[in-house]
């Protein structure tokens, strides 16, 4: 069973949902992300999204495209990225690690390549945003093939043939964006979301996360109610810049980042 199947049998034996977290690979640098992981770990966070940076991150609104130009700054690039989750495999053998990120880096990479080394570092699925689900056939093979889950998005707008085309094609859990729009946005409705999920759940067996305009305990608790994870990217990126605008300091921006997620995870 992968570690993302894992996860999700053990909080559903508990009644609990899953706090997933993103955060971009080397922003605000390379040394803060791998204490950024464990420190998320420590706070409460079940699944790690570690976002790969992209120049054009057309699913992202403006906090997290400004932690790709940082992290393209930083030379965070992919190579890099799996360095780093091998670092956190060295002494985190139970956290499942998503990688979020864009077709281009991987394409440029190669996908047998990509596949293989991302099981090698220790990466448990692959979201890649701008991958549609009609042209992800031999994607989706050479990541299984390896171990590794490809995860695929749904959204307001996705039609019933188009949910169980993502059901059939994706696997450890399946990520609905829960608004029009892009990540940050501030237009969440629990009504329509309760609603969406309702119909995905009756046409999809993968555990069902919500991401995209969830960005304090309200809106988590809220979502949490109709998913059985929650993903929280922009709020926590925001914590992350405010730290970098006074000063810079690490601890401090450690001790923000684990203040921040133990209130997301007391309110689930």
């Amino acid at each position: 069973m992968s570690r993302i199947a894992t996860c999700f049998s053990g909080l559903k034996q508990h009644n609990r949902k899953a706090l997933i977290t993103f955060i971009t690979a080397g922003d605000p640098t390379l040394d803060a992300t791998l204490p950024l992981m464990h420190a998320m770990v420590e706070s409460g966070v079940d699944i790690i999204e570690l976002g790969v940076a992209f120049s054009d991150p057309m699913a992202e609104g403006p906090v997290i495209q400004q932690a790709s130009e940082r992290a393209l700054h930083n030379n965070a690039f992919l190579p890099w990225v799996l360095q780093t989750v091998a670092a956190f495999r060295q002494t985190d053998r139970q956290t499942p690690v998503v990688l979020m990120g864009y077709l281009n880096p991987v394409e440029f990479y190669g996908y047998e390549q990509f596949a293989k080394d991302c099981a090698e570092a220790g990466v448990d699925g692959v979201l890649t945003v701008d991958m549609p689900v009609e042209e992800a056939e031999q994607y989706r093979r050479v990541l299984l093939a390896s171990g590794l889950d490809p995860i695929f998005l749904l959204s307001p707008t996705s039609p019933a043939a188009r949910i169980e085309k993502v059901a059939r094609m994706g696997s450890g859990f399946i990520y609905y964006v829960s608004l029009k729009g892009v990540t940050g946005a501030d237009s969440l409705s629990g009504a329509d979301v309760g609603e969406k999920t309702a119909q995905i759940r009756q046409l999809c067996p993968w555990p069902l996360a919500v991401g995209f305009g969830i960005k304090d305990a309200e809106s988590v608790k809220r979502v949490a109610a109709h998913a059985d994870a929650v993903v929280v990217g922009s709020a926590l990126i925001s914590c992350i810049e405010s730290c970098i605008h006074h000063g810079g300091q690490s601890q401090v921006m450690l001790d923000d980042v684990k203040a921040f997620i133990g209130e997301l995870r007391h309110a689930l």
